[in-house]
């Protein structure tokens, strides 16, 4: 294990797991709250378009499909705010045309093959570049900085929109807020997990870390423990075996995790269910002596 943790193409790949571990749940904490679990899926049939882009001008693939991701996510938000047709509508439109602008422009890039684009539909972290690094980690500081920033305004949102509009919120830039940052959260992750998987590491922990808590922030804290731990878990499933592709490794651990916090969380619920009958007992006595 020293001796893997001295490989540069392994400490890359950490570094780029633990980065994606971290941001993909903390974003999708607001995005589940809000009931838009298949956001991500979306943005990142459109960054595939972004991707095909950069093959076609020569230019950096992660920096074009980062445009082109922002672009379809503001797209989608002022779609959806407008009311001229319905979320799951949007989304649909995202998904063809995301793939079917990705395969074609791809087919007219010199020397372009749709072959090029499965380390960015499935992922590729053990050709993670240091280039690639710096750009993710410019990315994650960006998104954690904005869940740092505005984490209490996004969770009046999430909550409650007609609730944020009253309490004088910009509901609409928030909305935007949380598009882009998600826009941002799939590039970051799809050199890990790649684009056809990025909205599971974004889901998958957040639904894990619900059957465990109820505070917001301890959601968000214990599902970033758990994207964290299965991107990690995922790379070393990959390293160990080269047979076992990492990003589907990673979704996989966090399947599992989710199935097993659904026994766990029965006792824990169990448990406080218990403790707030023993609690609430001694106050009906008194009120009965009363």
């Amino acid at each position: 294990m020293i001796e893997l943790l001295q490989e540069q193409l392994f400490q890359l790949a950490l570094v780029a797991a633990l980065l994606v571990g971290l941001c993909a749940p903390a974003v999708g904490t607001f995005i589940v709250q809000r009931r838009l679990a298949l956001l991500g899926d979306g943005i990142g049939h459109v960054a595939l378009t972004g991707v095909a882009l950069g093959f076609l001008t020569g230019t950096t693939p992660v920096l074009t499909a980062v445009i082109v991701s922002i672009i379809g996510a503001v797209a989608i938000e002022l779609v959806r705010a407008r009311g001229r047709t319905s979320g799951d509508v949007a989304l649909a439109l995202l998904f063809y045309g995301g793939i079917a602008g990705g395969v074609m422009l791809m087919a007219i890039a010199p020397g372009g093959s749709n072959a090029k684009l499965n380390s960015y539909l499935f992922g590729a972290i053990a050709s993670v570049t240091p280039e690639d690094i710096w750009v993710i980690a410019a990315l994650a500081v960006a998104v954690i900085g904005i869940v740092v920033v505005f984490g209490r305004e996004l969770f009046v949102l999430c909550q409650d929109e007609e609730m944020a509009r009253a309490s004088g919120l910009p509901v609409r830039f928030l909305s935007l807020l949380i598009a882009v940052t998600a826009a941002l959260t799939v590039v970051i992750a799809m050199r890990v997990v790649g684009l056809l998987l990025v909205s599971a590491l974004m889901v998958i922990p957040v639904a894990t870390s619900q059957q465990l808590t109820r505070g917001f922030r301890t959601t968000m804290g214990l599902a970033m423990l758990f994207g964290v731990l299965a991107s990690v878990g995922g790379l070393l499933a990959s390293t160990f075996s080269t047979k076992v592709p990492p990003g589907a490794a990673i979704v996989l651990l966090a399947l599992a995790g989710f199935v097993l916090a659904l026994g766990v969380g029965k006792f824990v619920r169990r448990g406080r269910t218990q403790e707030s009958s023993v609690t609430d007992r001694p106050q009906l006595r008194v009120e009965e002596v009363a």
